[in-house]
C-alpha cells in the first residue's frame, strides 16, 4: 500500500513541485493551501507524513503543527525559505514534535540540487517510529478532532453609504448590552473619519464599538467599523474569527467596500449564521457580494426605496436577486434585534 503524504503550502509553485516529486517517487499525494485546510483534511483521513510550510495565511505552520500534535499526532517535516533566519522557529517546531526541516528551493536551478535531499528526509521520516505514533489508535479515536463545530454566534454585516451614518448610529444605540452576535459595518467614509466615528458610537452605545484593525476578534456585543482606506476582510483561526485589513488591490471605487466585506464573509464565515444588510447609498457596492452570500445560505435584507436617502445600493441588491427581503429601515432594525433573540 502506498504511503500517503499531505503537502501543505500556500505557494502553488512549491505545491506543484513537491506533488510531482513525491508522485514520481511512488507516493500518494494530497495537498492543502493553508493550515486550516490541512487540519480538516488530516482529521478526515490518514496520512503517513505531512510537509508543512512555516509561513501561511489563516493558520501558520507552528500553529498548525501544535494542533496536529495535540489532536492527531503525525510525522511532520517543516518547510522554510530561510532556515538560518528562523532558528528560533526551527527549535520551537522540533520541540513540538516535527521530525526535521526542509529548505525550500529558491529557484528552478536549486530544485534539482535539493530534490534528492528532500526525498531522503521523507524516506527517513517514514521509516522512523516516534514515540507519539507508538500510542494505540484506541487512545485517539475518542478525541474530539472536529474543528468545524457549529458556531452559536451570528454575524450581522451592514453596508451603507450616503445617508448611512445616522442609521448606523441608530443600530448601535438600539443593540442591547447582551446582544449575542458580532456586528461588522462598512460605511463609506474617508480615511481620517472612521476612527472618530467609532469612538463617538462607542460613547452612545451599550455594546462595544471600535474601529477595525488587524487581529480584532469578532465577539458578541461588539460592533466593528471598517477602517477608512482599507477593506474589511475576515480570518478564521480554529474556532474564532478575526479582522484582516486588506489593501485595495482590485481598485474598488470605495475603500472600504461593502462587496469586499461580503465576499470575504462568504468565503470565511459560516453562511447560515450571517445576516447581511444593505442600506442607503449611491451606486451598487455590495450588490454582487449580497448575491454571493444569499447563494451560500445567508439571510439578506435590503432597505426600501421609501426610507433610503439614496436608493442605489439597496436597489441593485434587490434587482440582482441578493436580497431575500426589502424592508423599511425601522423594520430592518427590528430584524437585527430579533436576530439576537
Amino acid at each position: 500500500m502506498k504511503k500517503k503524504i499531505l503537502v501543505v503550502d500556500d505557494s502553488a509553485v512549491i505545491r506543484r513541485y513537491l506533488i510531482k516529486l513525491f508522485e514520481d517517487a511512488g507516493y500518494e499525494v494530497a495537498f492543502a493551501k493553508n493550515g486550516q485546510e490541512a487540519l480538516e483534511k488530516l482529521f478526515a483521513e490518514h496520512f503517513s507524513l505531512v510537509t508543512l510550510d512555516v509561513e501561511m495565511p489563516l493558520l501558520d505552520g507552528i500553529e498548525t503543527l501544535r494542533e496536529i500534535m495535540k489532536r492527531k499526532p503525525t510525522r511532520v517535516l517543516m518547510l522554510s525559505s530561510h532556515l538560518e533566519d528562523d532558528a528560533q522557529i526551527t527549535m520551537e517546531a522540533l520541540n513540538l514534535g516535527a521530525l526535521d526541516y526542509i529548505a525550500k528551493p529558491k529557484n528552478s536551478l536549486e530544485i534539482a540540487k535539493v530534490s534528492q535531499q528532500i526525498l531522503s528526509k521523507v524516506k527517513n521520516a517514514l521509516q522512523s517510529m516516534p514515540n507519539f505514533l507508538k500510542k494505540s489508535r484506541e487512545e485517539f479515536k475518542h478525541h474530539d478532532i472536529s474543528i468545524s463545530a457549529d458556531v452559536d454566534m451570528g454575524f450581522v454585516l451592514v453596508g451603507s453609504s450616503t445617508g448611512g451614518p445616522r442609521l448606523i448610529e441608530q443600530i448601535c444605540k438600539t443593540l442591547p448590552e447582551n446582544y449575542p452576535h458580532a456586528v461588522c459595518v462598512v460605511q463609506h467614509m474617508p480615511t481620517d473619519f472612521t476612527s472618530n466615528f467609532a469612538k463617538r458610537l462607542n460613547t452612545l452605545s451599550k455594546v462595544e464599538v471600535l474601529e477595525a484593525d488587524n487581529g480584532v476578534e469578532l465577539k458578541p456585543a461588539r460592533v466593528i467599523i471598517a477602517k477608512g482606506g482599507k477593506h474589511l476582510h475576515f480570518r478564521k483561526k480554529l474556532k474564532s474569527y478575526s479582522i484582516v485589513l486588506a489593501s485595495n488591490i482590485r481598485e474598488r471605487f470605495f475603500t472600504p467596500s461593502v462587496d469586499e466585506m461580503f465576499f470575504s464573509a462568504a468565503e470565511i464565515l459560516p453562511a447560515k449564521n450571517i445576516l447581511a444588510v444593505e442600506l442607503t447609498g449611491i451606486g451598487d457596492d455590495g450588490a454582487d457580494g449580497m448575491v454571493e452570500l444569499r447563494k451560500k445560505g445567508a439571510h439578506t435584507i435590503a432597505e426600501s426605496e421609501k426610507t433610503a436617502v439614496v436608493y442605489g445600493m439597496p436597489k441593485e441588491a434587490a434587482l440582482r436577486g441578493g436580497a431575500q427581503k426589502v424592508l423599511d429601515f425601522n423594520d430592518i432594525l427590528d430584524e437585527i434585534i430579533k436576530y439576537g433573540q
